[in-house]
């Protein structure tokens, strides 16, 4: 459950915000910076792959895949906020080169839609701060495919993390917290921190798993 204790109040936070979320977003470079890190991975991606973007707010990470060049049959962008999603339809629909297999989903992180073993990568960004680590680390591992990546980016704790956990009330985790947390259902791969150039390393971090 969020650290404010109703899933709802999330939901509501983020369908009230979403417009501004979306612009700060794409102001602070954040989709850059994925796409980059994306692009430096060695990714098993073939045209019949699934992939999911598990928190997908507004779509930014969504798009920064897409922007690293990967063509997956399909990539399901799941939030709990129908605002956000509505305002991540409306920016993939103007992209028709992956329109089509791009698909909005409105569902809660911890019980997700889909069937186990689904997905040949899956993506979290900003979205377990609002969740048991371990209930959402679980429910992502259970619907990856044995041996695919999880790329999970937290809000790591520093002091603009600080400041975002009030700004949005949630609960940033800390490193070995993760590690924890993800070593019973992942092999961990990599922790990757962004050029201290780029605003998006001031709050996050990213941690490349593997589920076992």
């Amino acid at each position: 459950m969020p650290r404010n204790g109703h899933p709802a109040k999330t939901q509501g936070l983020y369908d009230r915000i979403a417009d501004v979320q979306n612009l700060a977003m794409k102001l602070n470079g954040y989709r850059e910076s994925v796409a980059k890190y994306l692009r430096s991975l060695n990714l098993d991606l073939g045209p019949d792959s699934l992939v999911l973007d598990a928190g997908c707010g507004t779509g930014i990470v969504t798009m920064a895949f897409q922007d690293a060049g990967f063509h997956p049959r399909h990539l399901a962008a799941l939030d709990l906020s129908f605002k956000s999603l509505e305002v991540a339809r409306e920016q993939f629909t103007k992209r028709p080169k992956y329109a089509e297999a791009t698909t909005a989903v409105q569902s809660n992180v911890l019980s997700m839609p889909f069937a186990d073993n689904t997905f040949d990568l899956v993506l979290m960004c900003g979205v377990l701060e609002y969740t048991p680590l371990d209930e959402g680390l679980a429910e992502a591992a259970r619907v990856l495919k044995k041996g695919k990546p999880l790329v999970f980016l937290p809000v790591k704790p520093s002091v603009v993390g600080t400041v975002l956990e009030l700004l949005y009330n949630f609960k940033t985790h800390k490193k070995a917290a993760v590690r924890t947390a993800a070593a019973k259902y992942f092999n961990i791969v990599g922790n990757h921190e962004f050029p201290i150039t780029e605003p998006i390393a001031w709050s996050k971090t990213i941690f490349l798993l593997e589920k076992k």
